[in-house]
C-alpha cells in the first residue's frame, strides 16, 4: 500500500476534516481516503469506502472520557499480579 504526504493543509481545512470523521465515527485518514476516491471518480460521492479493513479505525475516536477511565480502571485490575498465586513458601 502506498504512502502520500499531503503539503498546505491549513487550519480550517484540518478542522474540517477533523469535524467531518468525528461526525461519521472514523479516523481523519478514513474521511481522506473517501475524498480522494470520490474525486478520482472511483466511488459515488457520499458514500464510504466499500474497501473492507480488519483493523479498530473506526473505533478511534468514538469513546467518550468516562468511557476512557472505566476502561482504564478495568486494564488496570487485570494487571494487579496475585501475590499468592506467584510466590510459595517452600
Amino acid at each position: 500500500m502506498t504512502q502520500l504526504t499531503v503539503r498546505g493543509v491549513d487550519a480550517k481545512l484540518h478542522n474540517a476534516l477533523k469535524e467531518t470523521a468525528q461526525q461519521k465515527g472514523v479516523s481523519v485518514n478514513r474521511v481522506v481516503l473517501d475524498a480522494l476516491r470520490q474525486a478520482a471518480g472511483l466511488e459515488p460521492a457520499g458514500g464510504q469506502s466499500q474497501q473492507r479493513h480488519h483493523d479498530l479505525d473506526y473505533l478511534a475516536g468514538t469513546w467518550t472520557a468516562a468511557e476512557y477511565d472505566e476502561f482504564m480502571a478495568a486494564l488496570t485490575e487485570e494487571r494487579s499480579i496475585d501475590d499468592e498465586l506467584w510466590h510459595t513458601n517452600a
